[in-house]
């Protein structure tokens, strides 16, 4: 049955039907009894729902009520316009079966890397969920069926002290050029384990130099956190032109001038995300694991083990 609730600001709807469990806050007490109204119907009749729902539209609902509520709207919204044109939209829900999708996880690695599939697998499997719990559509969902492709190498790539020189090199000391604030931001990456995002986005008001901390509102996760400067970060961001954003470049304009700047210094497969390999290594040796996941962002430390690239050589050198 539906409970409708008084909050202090609007009206809860809750239901449970079925098994299927639901709520969602309104403005007013008539729109949060539609909803429930709604709801309750599409669970007693989610086969008959189901069977008249092309998939193509669940796609389209779930961009214009779930996707627009996450930081990666812009990701799952291109990804979903594509999902339209395959053979999986025009099927009916209910039809859906882990054939289906593993025909399409099949015909996508042909295309693209096995990490790219998986994180589009992500996303179908976030619909299908949707589908079943929020909107009562289908009783259980084919994509927990699907086998995942096998996840490759982790990657361990990490700039050497030529690659360092050279980009030195080719960027310059000039730092209103655009190249070198590319160069800066990438050395900064270094310092502070940072994300590009997190330092294109970075402002004056965020900087406390005389403190040594920087206040990330947004990141990754969801969650801001404050990163600890060290003297060398400190000194990059003091080097720069006054400028909002700090860096002076979005994140869009740093990638393109960051392989602008990779290619001139003749520096073949070395991300700018790279950089965040380099940096955890680097205060893995100065930092106990619990700091150094607060520093980076890791709410789970055994993410550490994915950028920490300790060579065996250097491991040994600090036997000594």
């Amino acid at each position: 049955m539906a409970s409708i609730r008084k909050l202090a600001k609007g009206w809860r709807a809750e239901i449970a039907r079925k098994g299927v469990r639901a709520s969602k806050v309104f403005p007013t007490q008539r729109e949060a009894k539609d909803w429930a109204a709604r709801q309750e119907y599409l669970i007693l009749n989610r086969e008959a729902v189901a069977a008249a729902t092309l998939f193509g539209d669940v796609l389209e609902r779930y961009a214009r009520e779930v996707s627009v509520t996450k930081r990666s709207e812009v990701w799952e919204v291109r990804q979903i316009d594509r999902l339209k044109r395959s053979d999986l939209a025009r099927k009916m829900v209910a039809d859906l079966t882990a054939e289906n999708f593993a025909s399409w996880r099949d015909g996508r690695l042909r295309t693209v890397q096995a990490a790219t599939v998986n994180r589009e697998m992500n996303l179908l499997s976030a619909v299908m969920t949707q589908a079943r719990r929020e909107w009562g559509m289908i009783k259980t969902s084919p994509m927990s069926d699907v086998r995942r492709p096998t996840a490759p190498h982790k990657r361990e790539r990490r700039p050497s002290k030529d690659e360092l020189d050279r980009l030195a090199f080719v960027a310059g000391e000039d730092l209103t050029r655009a190249q070198a604030r590319a160069h800066a931001a990438f050395l900064f990456a270094i310092e502070t384990g940072m994300r590009a995002g997190e330092i294109c986005g970075l402002r004056g008001a965020d900087l406390d130099l005389e403190r040594r901390v920087a206040r990330l509102h947004l990141t990754k996760n969801g969650a801001g956190r404050d990163v600890p400067l060290s003297k060398e970060a400190v000194r990059l961001l003091e080097a720069l032109p006054k400028a909002e954003p700090v860096f002076g470049m979005t994140s869009a304009r740093l990638d393109a001038n960051w392989r602008k700047l990779r290619g001139l210094a003749a520096i073949e497969g070395l991300n700018f995300h790279d950089s965040r390999h380099e940096a955890i290594t680097r205060l893995s040796r100065k930092l106990d694991p619990l700091a150094l996941a607060k520093m980076v962002g890791h709410r789970d430390i055994k993410m550490l083990m994915i950028y920490y690239d300790e060579t065996a050589e250097e491991l040994a050198r600090r036997l000594d």
